[in-house]
């Protein structure tokens, strides 16, 4: 059989129809404003800053945005854009940094400014126009700029101001081009949604053809015809993403379909019995369940270094994987849940941002010399789309919301050596954290809840006797797209509530704390 090959998902008709791109400057906001574009109904890519305009008349863009970023455009060697773009008639929105750029390029002039504005403004709009269409005379925007356009050309109109930012918007009196100062893609701007929407709707003239299951019928009908007859292997792991892909894989083909279960011991407790029951029952999938616990934690025995669980932990999940591959008769295609922020973030786009922020497991999939052809067919979404086209495809809420999970599981949850008793008292801990978080109706609230098992013991009293036994911390976080993320104010009483239980019920564990991190500087995870 041939290496991996990767299978991009068509876009399809509906798609190519309305497209807008978002060139990147290096923005924290990027995949935030390409996220809120496709809230609109209309399908959105991240693109490099420096994309030529030849390559975006073969995107059939309908609108371009230019993302913010931290540089400055005066400086050398800052990121600039192809001035080419503003000639293509095609509508561009500049923001915050794009709009500098785009004054910049057009005849303005940026400069550093004293009175920098790092948070909430209020802005008063100067003109009507389609931009701002529905809006009232004045509304709170959300700033974050050192320098901000001085001076613009005879050519553009100023839209708007802040006390300090006199020119807070503007347009081009001739081409289509708009720039806004502030964020419209944050929650902290109020009317930023509407904002956008005017871009999209009266500028770009975009009917929000976008819809989720216009893309999973695309996508089914893509799969049959890139798969004819021949079978598919999918891996689950109990999360969604690898989840989703099964139910489409299935709803595509069917019977041709096996998924393959590596149970490594390091699932969350019932995680391969609810599998089980789901593509077995529900879909009756052609599932086979490898039972790894003894091979991963023989490899693990004495391992304390987290990278070296990492390592560890792949290479045995590949074996496991493979072994069980090789007895799958006639399978020519590899499944797995490779989604949008991994493309972008490990730079596998091909008109994607040009640095990698991170490597990827499962971006270009399990190595060459397993010889399949790889499937991605969730690879245009983003998380939050993954589970909406979940529920659509018929999987229960319970599956489709469970927070997300490390590949190497709880190996990385168990600082220090990882043993079978003791991720039995990490399972049974974290188990009582996730249970009484959705008991108090705060799970789908969250983004991610889990115990951490230390390898620190600390003395304790229980009844009369003295105890000398480990410390499990809970770590609770909220967050938009996993980049950053700051801790879950959590209620006082079901903070207690959870550690009262875990050191009644969970052997071994008489003091737990609560991880107060945000990240960055921390991670969420602690391996």
């Amino acid at each position: 059989m041939s290496s991996i090959a990767s299978i991009n998902n068509p876009t399809g008709t509906r798609i190519s129809q309305e497209r807008v791109l978002v060139l990147d400057f290096g923005s924290q906001y990027s995949q935030l404003i390409a996220r809120r574009v496709r809230e609109q109904n209309v399908y959105c890519e991240i693109v490099r800053h420096d994309i030529s305009p030849e390559r975006i008349r073969e995107h059939s863009a309908r609108g371009l945005i230019l993302s913010g970023g931290p540089s400055s455009v005066y400086e050398s060697g800052s990121p600039q854009c192809d001035p080419g773009i503003f000639e293509l008639g095609i509508p561009v929105l500049g923001i915050c940094y794009g709009m500098q750029l785009a004054c910049d390029a057009l005849g303005g002039e940026v400069r550093n400014t004293p009175s920098r504005e790092y948070g909430r403004a209020r802005c008063r709009i100067k003109s009507p126009n389609e931009l701002f269409d529905g809006l009232p005379e004045e509304t709170d925007v959300w700033m974050s700029h050192g320098d901000q356009v001085a001076q613009v050309s005879s050519n553009f109109i100023p839209l708007a101001e802040t006390d300090t930012c006199p020119i807070a918007a503007v347009r081009h009196c001739d081409l289509p081009v708009f720039g806004l100062q502030f964020h419209p893609e944050v929650t902290h701007t109020d009317l930023g949604k509407q904002v956008l929407r005017n871009f999209l709707v009266r500028i770009c003239e975009c009917n929000g053809t976008w819809k989720l299951g216009d893309f999973a019928n695309e996508t089914i009908e893509s799969i049959r015809q890139q798969v004819g007859s021949s079978r598919v292997i999918c891996g689950l792991s109990g999360g969604v993403d690898s989840s989703v892909v099964a139910a489409l894989l299935y709803k595509a083909i069917g019977s041709q379909l096996t998924c393959i279960l590596v149970d490594n011991g390091l699932l969350r407790q019932n995680e391969a019995e609810t599998v089980i029951e789901e593509f077995t029952n529900h879909f009756e999938t052609d599932l086979h369940v490898v039972d790894a616990e003894e091979i991963f934690l023989e490899r693990l025995a004495g391992i304390e270094d987290p990278q070296e669980k990492r390592t560890l932990i792949g290479h045995a999940f590949i074996d496991c994987f493979q072994a069980e591959a090789a007895k799958v008769e006639d399978a020519r295609f590899l499944a797995q849940g490779t989604l949008y922020p991994d493309v972008i973030e490990s730079g596998a786009a091909p008109d994607g941002p040009a640095a990698t922020i991170k490597t990827h497991h499962n971006v270009g999939g399990l190595p060459d010399e397993l010889g399949f052809h790889l499937i991605e067919p969730l690879r245009d979404l983003f998380k939050d789309e993954v589970r909406q086209l979940g529920l659509e495809l018929g999987l229960p809420e319970e599956l489709v919301w469970r927070h997300p999970f490390p590949g190497p599981g709880l190996a990385v949850r168990c600082l220090g050596a990882v043993s079978k008793d003791r991720l039995e008292t990490l399972r049974h801990a974290d188990n009582i954290v996730v249970s009484e978080i959705k008991n108090a109706g705060l799970y789908q609230k969250t983004s991610q809840a889990f115990a951490v098992l230390l390898p620190v013991q600390s003395v304790g009293v229980m009844g009369d006797a003295r105890t000398y036994e480990n410390a499990a911390v809970i770590r609770c976080v909220d967050t938009d797209d996993f980049m950053t993320a700051d801790w879950s104010r959590l209620p006082y009483d079901l903070l207690a509530k959870i550690s009262t239980r875990i050191i009644n019920e969970v052997k071994g564990v008489n003091r737990v704390g609560y991880d107060i991190s945000t990240k960055p500087p921390a991670t969420i995870e602690w391996e």
